[in-house]
């Protein structure tokens, strides 16, 4: 789905010209500033929910609205209208250009459509577009494969989202690019009980799709077999250990960690104002060197890929991290400009009520040359880690707190028992330099992240081969 499809509904739809937009960006600037920007969004969103074998709610919205900014310097002033309508986008952008009151003066280049760099996801038929039956009957089939896969599953939910969103972007250096992104997500949840003993596991998938792909790829009966197996293994469970220990994190999901303990950290804001564990760092040794970490925005398909960031920047393949080294931080507009740094292609935003910040798009660690087995056997006495829930992490110390959902203990070169209530305490780039082995198994969650920075959230990819940690902390409740 391209950015000429983009800008062709637009122009269509509100009859808004090339003209119209360099008139709009005018008034933006006309107080004086540096740099406008539109940014125009139309999006059609549906949920399904199934609880208790039944279908518990259907939903339908849709959203309309054109975001403006303005940047002088390091500020930034920003309005916003629900209404597409010529004389509302005006009104916003001269409120939003009130910030820039005083500045020098910047002339709008006029606009043309940019040429598309990318067509990542070529969909043609989107899954907010299937009928509301089809989809229907893709969360019926994983409510029946979890509660036949064992009599102790109590419950399941099961939900899925889609949505299409149009987008346009039209900025003061004369670049006019628009998309057209879908998305949508399968997720289950089940309960197991055993005797009062309750435990709960979790599968999904998903991305930027067409149906076919819950037929083929990722069978909504596989997520109901896989988050019951995950409720009936933790019946089982006993108490996590704590102390230091050697910890091995599995391939996929547990990628989770580096995007929340490290990712953050490498977003250029954070960097600029010097509030981020890896500020001025850029060239330093920041990791053992088995680690390299990139953020590709580029991959067909995935949930965190896009052809044009939300400022119309065409998405890359950044190297973060290299053999260890330190080499780049994730950019947007405004932190590129300020850090005479290059744009990256990072800027994201939740909706056009929301300004665009440096954002993670899919984050992962390269491969290595061992194999996961001889990982496992390594490790005397340790804590084996493939699922993780909830977590914390302060991007200045760089100290984190997650839990991981479904763990087991390694005990002489052999994964044995799972535990329960285990969560992993260390600091990012600590942990990051404590890596003694990286597997060659990269996978990539089966899209389901989202992730939060400034109340806003956003679709996200993350990924790791095997790796296996020295010294890190786990906290459990037996000593």
């Amino acid at each position: 789905m391209t950015d000429n499809k983009g800008i062709g509904f637009f122009s269509e739809r509100y009859g808004l010209t090339e003209r119209d937009i360099d008139r709009l960006l005018a008034a933006a600037l006309e107080k004086g500033g540096d740099f406008a920007d539109l940014y125009f969004e139309y999006r059609i969103s549906n949920s399904i929910s199934l609880e208790e074998q039944m279908i518990k709610s259907v939903t339908k919205s849709r959203s309309q609205g054109v975001g403006v900014r303005v940047i002088i310097g390091d500020k930034t002033g920003y309005a916003y209208t629900d209404l597409i309508a010529f004389d509302s986008i005006v009104a916003a952008a001269r409120t939003a250009a009130h910030i820039a009151r005083n500045g020098g003066l910047t002339t709008a280049a006029g606009v043309s459509v940019s040429p598309s760099s990318h067509d990542l996801y070529p969909v043609e038929i989107p899954v907010s577009a299937e009928d509301l039956d089809r989809k229907i009957e893709l969360v019926m089939e994983s409510d029946r494969a979890a509660r036949a896969y064992d009599r102790r599953i109590r419950e399941v939910q099961s939900t899925m989202a889609d949505e299409i969103k149009h987008v346009m972007i039209a900025s003061s250096d004369g670049k006019l690019v628009g998309d057209v992104q879908p998305l949508a997500r399968l997720g289950v949840m089940c309960i197991a009980d055993d005797d009062g003993n309750l435990q709960i596991g979790r599968s999904g998938g998903g991305g930027r799709i067409g149906i076919d792909f819950f037929e083929g790829q990722l069978k909504p009966s596989e997520c109901g077999i896989e988050a019951a197996c995950q409720a009936i293994g933790q019946l089982d469970a006993i108490d996590a250990p704590a102390g230091k220990m050697e910890v091995v994190l599995g391939p996929g999901w547990p990628g989770i960690l580096l995007h929340e303990a490290v990712g953050h950290g490498l977003e250029a804001d954070f960097n600029r104002k010097g509030t981020s564990a890896f500020s001025g760092l850029i060239g330093e040794r920041v990791a053992s060197e088995l680690c390299t970490v990139v953020d590709d925005g580029t991959i067909p398909n995935r949930r965190g890929s896009l052809n044009i960031d939300d400022e119309g920047e065409a998405t890359t393949c950044t190297v973060l991290i290299e053999n260890g080294v330190l080499r780049a931080y994730l950019n947007d507009n405004l932190n590129s400009r300020l850090m005479k740094s290059p744009r990256t292609g990072n800027g994201r935003r939740q909706s056009y009520k929301f300004l665009p910040l440096p954002r993670m798009t899919n984050t992962f660690m390269l491969s290595g040359s061992d194999s996961s087995e001889d990982i496992i056997r390594s490790v005397k006495r340790g804590l084996y880690a493939v699922q993780f829930g909830g977590g914390q992490v302060d991007i200045t110390s760089g100290e984190f707190a997650f839990s991981a959902s479904e763990a087991f203990l390694i005990e002489d070169g052999k994964i044995t028992v799972p535990v329960k209530g285990a969560t992993l305490r260390g600091n990012g780039p600590e942990s990051l330099k404590n890596v003694t082995a990286v597997g060659n198994d990269l996978q990539l969650d089966k899209g389901v992240g989202v992730c939060g920075k400034d109340g806003q959230n956003v679709p996200v990819g993350v990924g790791l081969p095997t790796i296996k940690i020295s010294g890190m902390t786990v906290g459990g409740t037996k000593l």
